[in-house]
């Protein structure tokens, strides 16, 4: 646009009445306290999550940026992004999915999206490529805030032991609690034992157990991985992220998008008022199939969900040869 016909436009905004140049002064400050209040409750959310874990260190949350005045002497946490390690300073303010994923206030992003295609067409071929050859796995789930004296733990690692000694490699998101305690039974039982890791506001390092690990910046493409290479999930006691892997394992398979793979629960007790809850609300209102609630086996034995892994899989093994054997049938009858 000229110059001539910037000038000419910027005189018409204003009017003979200064009703143009109120408009605009009015989108001006809608758009300022857009600004603050997104600032607001970022920093909002920031403090609540520093008092949910007491302000401590150690205790499973680090800010975004904590780098001390003086990096001397002092050994400062690490933040991943996809291969790329941060400390001190350089640790970014925000992640790749909060960046992908904000409200943006201008048409900027129409320039940046086209690199962010490119980038997460990377993630995919990095995982794809890292995963493609270890042969059968089951991914397990459960909360990173178990603590190694929960007995919680124990069964986490006593199921990552039992998946490894029946030839599965496992799965994990990499971090600590129920993922640690799956990668460490697997580990010392002498199988592949994998950790999904992902780039998070706050420290969540690869747990010392993984022996085949890949950090991803974007929670779908991790997601994908955890689906693409599982012949099925074990889920421990855990919380939002647990219940999301869970519920999106349940999706997949309730519309056919993948074919069916065994869903164990381990914690009767635990998962009891989520189950009874989808077995009578959610059926009864008629929001699923009174079938749907049987995808999932719930039992407090590590051993029993791993045997189930291992036989349902061979059932639906079994199932899929007949179902084509009796496909090429059909069509051999048919000419």
């Amino acid at each position: 646009m000229s110059k001539k016909h910037e000038g000419g436009h910027h005189g018409d905004s204003h009017g003979k009445d200064g009703k143009g140049h109120g408009k605009h002064h009015r989108e001006h400050t809608g758009h300022n306290g857009h600004t603050e209040r997104t600032e607001k409750l970022a920093a909002e959310r920031e403090n609540a999550r520093s008092e949910e874990f007491g302000g401590q260190e150690g205790a499973g949350y680090e800010p975004s940026i904590s780098a001390p005045a003086s990096n001397a002497g002092v050994e400062l946490p690490a933040y991943h992004r996809g291969p790329v390690t941060f400390r001190g300073t350089q640790v970014p303010s925000s992640t790749t999915d909060q960046r992908l994923l904000a409200t943006a206030p201008d048409a900027d992003w129409v320039h940046q999206d086209p690199w962010r295609v490119l980038r997460i067409q990377s993630e995919f071929v990095e995982g794809f490529g890292a995963l493609a050859e270890v042969g059968p796995a089951i991914s397990v789930f459960g909360s990173a805030r178990t603590q190694k004296d929960d007995p919680d733990y124990a069964k986490g690692e006593e199921v990552g032991r039992l998946l490894a000694k029946a030839g599965f490699a496992v799965i994990t998101g990499g971090g600590p609690g129920q993922m640690e305690a799956a990668n460490k039974g697997a580990n010392e039982a002498g199988g592949v034992s994998i950790g999904l890791g992902i780039e998070l506001p706050f420290e969540q390092h690869m747990n010392q157990y993984v022996n085949l690990g890949v950090n991803f910046r974007y929670f779908f493409v991790r997601k994908t991985m955890f689906v693409k290479y599982a012949q099925g999930f074990i889920v421990l006691p855990g919380g939002f992220g647990t219940f999301d892997e869970l519920f999106e394992a349940l999706t997949l398979v309730q519309t056919h998008k993948i074919e069916e793979f065994p869903i164990a629960l381990v914690g009767v007790d635990y998962w009891k008022g989520l189950i009874d809850w989808i077995s009578s609300t959610v059926v009864q209102k008629g929001m699923i199939s009174p079938v749907d609630p049987k995808l999932v086996y719930q039992t407090d034995d590590p051993a029993e969900a791993v045997a189930y892994m291992d036989t349902r899989n061979r059932k639906l093994a079994k199932n899929q040869v007949e179902s084509a054997k009796a496909l090429e049938k059909a069509g051999s009858d048919g000419s």
